[in-house]
């Protein structure tokens, strides 16, 4: 029987980060997937652009992914929020020797460069198109029997398989849920005119319409689209040609990129939230999706999932430090104290968000836009939204700021 620090369920974007941070720090870990790689690192597997705020990039860099993504990203260096296009907007500029707020990569791009740091990594055991058919957590430890034939075991299970963890579901883990009446259409297009690394959120009340700014490519400038639609809409916006689109995409900017060209493969995902009551039980710790999903209102989804794993890391090596069994409880419930808070936080004030900018009406909107412009107007609370754009509040582990745990 096989046996490692952690056995990690689950090698997407958070589970292949946290398999490298633990490996950076000698703690090993059997990351079990069903998913083929082959299929997972595809060109054409996930359209999708992530925003990777300045404080996961950091943990990125100090886990040694940093130079893999080198050159392949787009700085943010400028968010600006409006309330459709009427007047009255929130920009977030931070202060010239302050850096970029994040970084837009293709999500092709940031899983190539995890899964390959795992793929390499001298203490990750990564176990492809394979499946845990049964685990069993006890007073010992964690045993799970594979697909493979084979048995392995550890002090402590880590489910990072998404929103629909199975695991989380077999320990009875209870999940607040609910589905918004809209659906994403994900796409990317260039524009006539330079984006100039302003990442823009105009919010309609059918939802919000953000452009985010990738690297300059062949064709031109270019951005990434996520245009939240009613959900009774998605299937029609998808049926649209490319030149139809684009003028739909077009009025909703106002113009402001120039010609629209070249629109990419559209794809669209419902919106929903989730939230788990608990983010750990006995030898067991969730992150990522399994914790929690949100509206990608903000943007901060997998950053929240990278604050999961920069947490958890620095919990567990110290943990291994003054010999502890990993999966103890008092080492859990310090990940649970860490982590449960800030999660909420993040998933009610994007909730909120969304329910605010969906009321119809002149009043509403005329509201809003005079709360936009207040905000505008006061530098300290700015300053506050710009470090969660960072992904820099709260108590930040030591990845987060860059620097070994």
């Amino acid at each position: 029987m096989q046996q490692a620090d952690v056995i990690l369920l689950g090698s997407g974007l958070v589970g292949s980060a946290l398999g490298v941070a633990l490996d950076a720090h000698g703690l090993s870990s059997i990351i079990v997937d069903p998913a083929d790689p082959d299929h997972m690192l595809a060109p054409g597997f996930d359209g999708r652009a992530s925003a990777v705020a300045s404080a996961s990039g950091r943990m990125l860099d100090a886990i040694g992914v940093g130079t893999a993504l080198a050159g392949k990203g787009c700085e943010i260096r400028h968010i600006r929020v409006s309330d459709g296009l009427a007047p009255g907007k929130l920009d977030f500029i931070p202060d010239a020797d302050d850096g970029a707020l994040g970084t837009m990569y293709e999500n092709r791009l940031l899983r190539r460069a995890l899964f390959e740091s795992a793929r390499g990594a001298a203490h990750v055991d990564l176990r492809m198109k394979t499946r845990a058919d049964h685990v069993a957590r006890g007073a010992g430890g964690v045993t799970a029997r594979l697909s493979s034939g084979e048995t392995v075991s550890a002090p402590l299970l880590i489910a990072a398989e998404g929103r629909n963890s199975p695991t989380r579901a077999a320990a009875g883990i209870q999940v607040a849920r609910w589905q918004y009446d809209h659906a994403a259409i994900i796409s990317a297009f260039n524009h006539a005119r330079p984006h100039e690394n302003i990442a823009y959120e105009i919010f309609y009340p059918a939802g919000p319409f953000a452009l985010l700014p990738l690297p300059d490519d062949a064709a031109g400038h270019r951005s990434a689209i996520v245009w939240s639609v009613r959900a009774k809409d998605a299937a029609g916006m998808l049926k649209l040609s490319d030149r139809a689109f684009l003028a739909e995409a077009e009025k909703r900017m106002g113009g402001f990129l120039g010609a629209l060209s070249t629109l990419r493969p559209r794809a669209s995902y419902p919106l929903g939230f989730h939230h788990a009551a608990t983010i750990t039980a006995d030898r067991l710790a969730l992150v990522g999706d399994a914790a929690h999903g949100i509206h990608p209102i903000a943007g901060q989804g997998l950053n929240l999932g990278f604050r999961d794993a920069a947490a958890l890391a620095q919990v567990l090596v110290e943990a291994k430090r003054t010999g502890m069994d990993l999966g103890d409880a008092q080492v859990l419930a310090r990940y649970q104290r860490w982590r449960g808070l800030d999660n909420l936080m993040v998933a009610a004030a994007t909730d909120g968000l969304t329910r605010l900018f969906g009321v119809r009406g002149k009043a509403a909107s005329a509201i809003r836009r005079f709360g936009i412009s207040a905000v505008d107007r006061i530098p300290p609370l700015k300053d506050r939204f710009m470090a969660e754009a960072r992904g820099e509040s709260g108590e930040l582990p030591r990845l987060l700021m860059g620097e070994a745990i």
